[in-house]
């Protein structure tokens, strides 16, 4: 069985910088490739629309961007593949339907993949600062509210550039971004006992900020990704040994 893991991202470069940096502390037993949709999840939504059957990994590779990084690659090369996208609530196209039947079709790595989405885009990852209650913090999702620059104004100055993150800084986010998950599922600001499925996820940020003020509570997929490849037992004690004097 092969240890490689495909890692799909909707665009190609700060998704590429968090799994680049984040690999240096975690995961890094396995051989991750990365590649690009480069487009919205909505999108992907038409091409799953059009085809039930559709094959993840050779859609992937028949798009441009990624034809010289799988050209060596067959599905059965891949154990498991995760997709990272944005809601991106704000697009032409966007419809929380189309999410949810997206998170309920990729739903299962070792086969057609697992999605992973982030609220309301990638950058949500370092939306944090002394400043910020990041258990409340939650953002328009319906209306283009140019979220990169709002990130780059108010996230701490040790946040703003991912290839610098340290192992300590990624505990932090872990501990945060866990935390708001379940503070989002259960209203409990703790790192949960067990897995919080995204499509749970996504039906709590309809039930509890969508349909009441069209705003999504910031939460960032890849501290959720490591939290779930991990496992609760595992996170904790990381985030309990970070603690000690």
């Amino acid at each position: 069985m092969s240890n490689k893991i495909l890692f799909v991202f909707e665009g190609e470069k700060t998704e590429k910088q968090i799994t680049d940096n984040l690999q240096k502390y975690f995961v890094s037993e396995n051989s991750i490739i990365h590649c690009a949709y480069c487009a919205d999840v909505y999108q992907l939504y038409e091409q799953i629309n059009e085809d039930e059957d559709l094959d993840t990994f050779q859609l992937l590779k028949e798009r441009g961007q990624n034809e010289k990084v799988l050209s060596e690659y067959k599905r059965s090369d891949f154990a498991e593949i995760y997709l990272f996208f944005d809601y991106d609530g704000h697009a032409t196209s966007a419809d929380d339907d189309k999410i949810e039947r997206i998170l309920s079709f990729f739903n299962e790595e070792t086969s057609v993949g697992k999605m992973y989405i982030s609220y309301p885009m990638v950058e949500a990852l370092k939306h944090c600062s002394d400043e910020i209650d990041f258990r409340k913090l939650k953002v328009e999702a319906k209306k283009n509210i140019s979220y990169k620059q709002l990130v780059n104004s108010e996230a701490h100055k040790t946040l703003k550039q991912i290839t610098k993150y340290t192992k300590e800084i990624w505990i932090q986010l872990i501990d945060l971004h866990v935390g708001k998950m379940n503070y989002i599922f259960r209203n409990n600001f703790s790192i949960p006992s067990e897995m919080i499925f995204q499509n749970a996820i996504f039906q709590k940020q309809v039930e509890k900020y969508i349909k009441i003020d069209s705003t999504v509570a910031v939460l960032s997929a890849f501290p959720i990704f490591l939290f779930d490849y991990y496992g609760s037992k595992y996170i904790s004690n990381l985030l309990s040994d970070s603690k000690i004097p």
